[in-house]
């Protein structure tokens, strides 16, 4: 099955499904990805933070397959916002993940409470990437449109996605919408809520319709909408079932439907990006 590609904003093309290997323990994650490669995911996204950036290396390795087929995401610490700590953790993470090439970095958080608020010369560092040829596009996460219209004023560079939390229960349109103004695509963490929408009558009702689990429903919502999706789990039942989305379609009314269960700031599941300020020790 041949999953979609979406354009970014400077003509890279990246899969519209991957598998994210948030939670998934370091010494799982070598044989979880492996896994999902066997299975046809090629898009794969970690994190500094998610401390299992060796487990993926490991697995690219052992997969066999040509680079160009891979798009690999990583993501900045909390802790490594200063440009020099930023370019720092950079190099350990082509380090532990085995590549000369990266073809997503993101500042993790905007952490606006921290470092003075600054995070437009975190952004510069990572734009430093593309240009050295180590990074194939850069961009953001959670961060919110004044975050966004911030970093494209005072730099002139548009970030290629902006991951942010996006679900039925939290559609973020603002988020969204501030993105889709600036020509960055979005990326959706938590797309299944964490499970909390899979018993969504609603949800459960369209499934029914088409023959399909309110997982793949769902993750089908967000595919229409134009999302990009990375859906997690380290069962290979689920990850068959979570790649299995393209043979059907859902209708305007069914999207606009799922979309109608937003239940704005109160179905968010993560924290707020405005007041975040988590640094691990």
């Amino acid at each position: 099955m041949t999953v979609p590609t979406i354009t970014l904003n400077n003509q890279t093309t990246i899969p519209q499904l991957g598998f994210g290997v948030f939670q998934v323990p370091p010494e799982e994650t070598a044989a979880a990805v492996s896994t999902a490669f066997e299975i046809g995911y090629r898009h794969i996204d970690t994190a500094q933070m998610y401390q299992n950036e060796e487990g993926v290396g490991q697995a690219i390795r052992d997969s066999g397959i040509a680079r160009e087929e891979l798009w690999i995401t990583s993501k900045l610490n909390n802790g490594f916002h200063r440009p020099d700590d930023a370019r720092r953790a950079f190099d350990e993470t082509l380090e532990r993940l085995g590549l000369d090439t990266i073809d997503l970095f993101l500042i993790h958080w905007p952490l606006p409470t921290l470092y003075d608020g600054d995070y437009v010369s975190t952004w510069r560092t990572l734009s430093e990437f593309v240009e050295q040829g180590r990074a194939r596009s850069v961009g953001v996460s959670n961060f919110q449109p004044a975050h966004l219209d911030r970093v494209v004023e005072e730099t002139g560079v548009v970030p290629a996605v902006n991951q942010i939390e996006v679900h039925p229960y939290f559609c973020n349109e603002e988020a969204r919408a501030a993105s889709i103004r600036h020509g960055v695509e979005v990326e959706a963490w938590s797309p299944i809520a964490q499970g909390a929408v899979l018993g969504d009558e609603v949800i459960g009702r369209i499934a029914a319709a088409h023959g399909k689990t309110p997982a793949q429903v769902t993750l089908r919502w967000h595919v229409e909408r134009g999302d990009i999706v990375f859906p997690k789990s380290v069962s290979e039942q689920r990850m068959r079932e979570n790649f299995d989305i393209f043979d059907f379609s859902l209708s305007v009314d069914e999207v606009a439907a799922i979309s109608a269960l937003d239940r704005g700031a109160a179905g968010r599941m993560g924290p707020d990006p405005d007041t975040f300020d988590y640094v691990p020790a």
